[in-house]
């Protein structure tokens, strides 16, 4: 009983360690408004085009931090730059939905529009647990261009 019970004990422990090492695997709220507000001051400050190029570097660690990278769209659905997948730059998105019919990249563009900035609920494969998630994308509006970046919900 005292060599089961220390096997329990054991297996806890490292229930709560590996439930703790995938909770730091995923970035905050903070941490994803953070990393749109260091984007937009790149825009500002170095130019579109290398700010975008900075945005689709997986090594610029100020731009790819675990399950957090930086999209870029124009008001028309187009996006022009992207952290994570590189083959969805220059298409129009604008119609994209996720499994349960959100508009994704539409809502991008009414919260910017009508707020400036705010977030959006959708689900979104997650680049870290490869899995679709449900994930929340903050946007923030900067000239004719919506910046964001999102969290993944457990």
């Amino acid at each position: 009983m005292k060599k089961w019970m220390s096997m329990m004990g054991m297996t806890a422990c490292l229930v709560i360690a590996c439930g703790t090492a995938s909770a730091n695997e995923r970035a905050s709220a903070d941490e994803a408004v953070a990393m749109v507000k260091k984007a937009v001051a790149a825009i500002k400050a170095n130019g579109k085009d290398k700010a975008f190029a900075e945005f689709a570097d997986p090594a610029n660690k100020d731009f790819h931090d675990r399950d957090l990278y930086i999209y870029v769209y124009d008001m028309n659905g187009t996006n022009v730059s992207h952290g994570n997948n590189p083959k969805m730059v220059g298409k129009n998105l604008m119609d994209m939905k996720d499994a349960d019919g959100t508009a994704i990249i539409k809502t991008f563009i009414d919260v910017a529009n009508s707020k400036g900035k705010g977030w959006v609920d959708y689900k979104w494969p997650n680049p870290v647990t490869k899995a679709v998630e449900r994930k929340s994308g903050y946007v923030e509006k900067v000239d004719n261009l919506v910046v964001g970046s999102g969290i993944y919900k457990p």
